[in-house]
């Protein structure tokens, strides 16, 4: 059986949709940050950021990261039948250069 590296690199597919659940929490605000810079690159006008219901720990800090970036236009819930207050649609500032 092969050992895991928590440091080894690896890619995803960057869709329009980020689901933190996979994350540690520790690796949230950077997979957050990765995802929204990639998403910008790639054209995404809107994506989704699934943090989950919970008690709101994973959704204010996806929110305050949110509000920081400089990638953002703004943010809110999404609707409740793509996950209401359990995930976050985010509008990205698109370079049309």
């Amino acid at each position: 059986m092969d050992e895991f590296d928590e440091n080894e690199i690896f890619e995803i597919e960057i869709t329009d949709s980020l689901d933190l659940h996979s994350f540690k929490p520790s690796e949230m605000k950077r997979a957050t940050e990765a995802y929204l810079e990639e998403a910008v690159r790639k054209g995404f006008e809107l994506v989704r950021i699934i943090h989950g219901k919970g008690i709101g720990v994973q959704r204010e800090m996806v929110r305050r990261l949110l509000s920081e970036s400089p990638h953002v236009k703004s943010f809110k819930d999404s609707p409740e039948f793509s996950g209401g207050h359990g995930s976050t649609i985010a509008v990205l500032k698109i370079d049309t250069k």
